[in-house]
Parts: C-alpha cells; sequence; structure tokens
C-alpha cells in the first residue's frame, strides 16, 4: 500500500514538493546532529508535515538516509556539469568545476557528515555515490582528451584523483571555515593541475 500511495503521491506536484521537503529536513537534521541521534520525529517536524505523512513517501529513517545520499550526489553532478558545459574547454571545466563544488561544499554544511556516514550506514550508497561521480568525469575527460583539449592517459585513475582532490579541499577549506577565500584556493589546485609538480 505504502508503494502504491507513494506512486500516486510523487505524481502531484505537491506530493514531489512534499517529499523534497522531507529530504531537505533530513539534510539539515541529518548534517547537524548525525544519523544516529536523528530521528523521523525530528525530520518530520524540521520538514513541517506529519510523521505518517513520512511513511508515504519512505520506510525507515535508513530509506530516507539512502535517497538523501543519492539525491545530494545528482544535485552536485547537476551543478557541475552546468559549470562544466559553459567553460569553453576541459582546463577551464576543472577550474570552474572545482569552484563550484568548494561553494556547493560551504553552503550545505551537513554535506560531508552526511556522505561520509554513508560510508557505515549504507556501504552501497556511499559506493554508488563515488562511483556515479566517477563515471561522469571518465566521459567528460575521454571527450577532452579526443577533443585535444587534454593529453592522453589512465582517465580512471585521473577522475578518482581530481575528485580525491576536491573532496580534500572541501573539507579543509569549506568545511573547517577557514578565512582564506575559495578563488585562492581555486587558482592554487588549478596551478598544480594545469603544471604539475615537476620544476
Amino acid at each position: 500500500m505504502r508503494t502504491k500511495e507513494a506512486r500516486l503521491a510523487r505524481r502531484t506536484p505537491r506530493g514531489e514538493a512534499t517529499r523534497l521537503a522531507i529530504l531537505e529536513a533530513a539534510e539539515k537534521v541529518i548534517g547537524k546532529n548525525g544519523f544516529t541521534a536523528s530521528s523521523i520525529s525530528g525530520i518530520t517536524r524540521a520538514a513541517g508535515v506529519a510523521q505518517g505523512t513520512f511513511y508515504i513517501y519512505f520506510r525507515t529513517k535508513e530509506d530516507v538516509f539512502r535517497e538523501l545520499v543519492l539525491q545530494l550526489g545528482r544535485h552536485l553532478r547537476h551543478t557541475l556539469t552546468e559549470v562544466a558545459e559553459k567553460a569553453p574547454n576541459r582546463i577551464g571545466a576543472e577550474k570552474e568545476g572545482l569552484r563550484a563544488f568548494l561553494t556547493f561544499v560551504a553552503r550545505h554544511p551537513g554535506f560531508y557528515r552526511i556522505v561520509q556516514e554513508a560510508l557505515f550506514i549504507d556501504p552501497k550508497a556511499y559506493r554508488d555515490y563515488f562511483e556515479a561521480f566517477a563515471g561522469s568525469y571518465r566521459e567528460a575527460l575521454e571527450k577532452a582528451e579526443a577533443a585535444g583539449e587534454i593529453r592522453q592517459g589512465d582517465v580512471d585513475v585521473r577522475a578518482w584523483a581530481l575528485m580525491g582532490m576536491a573532496k580534500a579541499l572541501g573539507e579543509r577549506y569549506a568545511i573547517w571555515r577557514e578565512t582564506r577565500p575559495i578563488d585562492e584556493v581555486v587558482d592554487a589546485a588549478h596551478d598544480m593541475i594545469v603544471r604539475g609538480l615537476a620544476p
């Protein structure tokens, strides 16, 4: 019954708005308190919906958490794709993509906590989150390589290396709220991406 109700509810703009409100509330509550200390009642209270409404869309707290991790990934990938499409080439896309990522992280303070907790709460969602990113990244690098915008190399290793760099920079300069401007961090990181470390 729950699945049928959810299917019917999601077909309406109001139903989809309610589902998104629950996910946004889950991001705030879980991002602030952590998964274990968060409750369904706390999430529905923050969303401004009755607790019973939660069960029309999600079965358990784990269920909403899994969807939250995947939705954050989709939202972030969409943001980065839009930025990359406006860039003149792949090198420019790397710079603007890093800037957009760090800005996104700064605006979503619970983002890192949620994704990191997924490693323990839902390892499959955690892996799916990063695999989806890596797949998109590989495709973009392959296209850039074919167009002669970047030199040939192992696109899989490059994708994961660039993702790892962005993840570490996000934690250091966006999450820990360092006063160093994001643009300054992006310039320094991009210089290394483009020029490497060799003298």
